[in-house]
């Protein structure tokens, strides 16, 4: 099906070619009523507005949209700074919109980018990798690419090579290998994964990591145990005083990230023990504050910032210039003071695997 023209979306409205081009520049004022009329006819139609014609008329300026889960997390907000940074750089503008992890918002806000000429798309975070995730973003992909648009995949996979997408990534499953074997080397054997979320790209990447470096330090699969809680301060903290009402036969905890870490922080607090001297715990990020918490932070830091900047410079190059592999970014431990050996007790104590 080759593209709607304006034409066919004026048949449609039941109104002038001029007043469609009225409606969709917005350089001229039209009635409430026509417009709405109009902005329907366009959306049935799927109609796209051919981006070179838009440029030849002065419209079309260089805009590039974020689409994170929310502006609350600082892992979010960073890799947004990120592309707003290079973004402002190039002379490109740069919008932001939120999620809240809803699907159907995350269709809908990419649908109003294709309509309103948006030239880049970028989507940040982690996912749930199902058949529905596949499906949407097949559609995005080209829907995007028939308007002239570009889509990049910041922080989550593509489901197919083929699609017209770009990927930027960071190795999860190496940096939580690394923190795990981290806590290994300090004389932990009974270490908790907190903050689960089974499906999820990211969380899932990071449990293999915290699985194989147990593995690879002789430890038998039953030693693991992972807490799906998912993620967020208040998760970690109700997750952490769960686990410690429960058992107290574990020396650290690797949470899913850092404010999951804040959480457990709070939760080792309240149940009147100690970190280090108790409990080791660390996390994922590096958000600012986690050299402030108490005691600051061991935890994995990722490019954050750096992966929206990536994702920016990649959606700018020339497709010729690019293989189509995604660009996967290195992290690595930032050591400080919420790590010791394990208390000398601990070794009478069941594994952590025990039921």
């Amino acid at each position: 099906m080759g593209r709607v023209t304006i034409r066919e979306v004026a048949e449609r409205a039941g109104v002038s070619v001029a007043t469609v081009s009225r409606v969709l520049t917005g350089n001229y004022p039209v009635p409430h009523t026509t417009r709405a009329k109009v902005l329907r006819a366009a959306r049935a139609l799927d109609y796209v507005a051919n981006p070179h014609a838009r440029a030849l008329v002065g419209a079309g300026r260089k805009t590039v949209a974020v689409v994170l889960r929310g502006v609350t997390s600082p892992f979010y907000a960073h890799v947004a700074e990120g592309v707003e940074a290079e973004a402002s750089a190039n002379g490109w503008l740069c919008m932001v919109g939120t999620t809240g992890g809803d699907p159907q918002r995350e269709l809908d806000f990419v649908q109003l980018m294709r309509e309103e000429g948006t030239r880049v798309v970028i989507l940040v975070g982690g996912v749930v990798e199902d058949d529905a995730y596949r499906q949407r973003i097949a559609r995005y992909a080209h829907a995007l690419d028939s308007a002239g648009a570009r889509l990049v995949l910041c922080g989550r996979p593509s489901p197919d090579p083929e699609l017209p997408v770009q990927v930027v990534m960071f190795d999860n499953e190496a940096g939580a290998h690394a923190i795990t074997g981290h806590l290994l080397s300090a004389g932990h054997r009974r270490i908790v994964f907190l903050g689960g979320l089974p499906g999820n790209t990211a969380l899932d990447a990071r449990v293999r990591g915290y699985r194989a470096a147990l593995a690879e330090h002789g430890l038998p699969p039953e030693a693991g145990h992972v807490v799906d809680c998912g993620l967020g301060r208040a998760a970690g903290r109700r997750a952490m005083a769960e686990l410690l009402g429960q058992r107290r036969d574990f020396t650290a905890v690797f949470a899913g990230d850092d404010m999951v870490a804040a959480g457990a922080l709070r939760a080792v607090a309240e149940a009147g023990l100690r970190v280090p001297n108790d409990i080791s715990v660390v996390g994922h990020d590096d958000i600012p504050l986690a050299e402030d918490f108490n005691p600051p932070l061991t935890t994995v830091r990722t490019p954050a910032e750096e992966l929206g900047r990536a994702s920016m410079r990649l959606a700018l190059r020339d497709p010729e210039d690019t293989d189509g592999a995604p660009l996967v970014l290195g992290s690595h431990i930032v050591v400080r003071d919420s790590v010791a050996a394990p208390p000398r007790h601990a070794d009478d104590r069941p594994s952590v695997g025990a039921r």
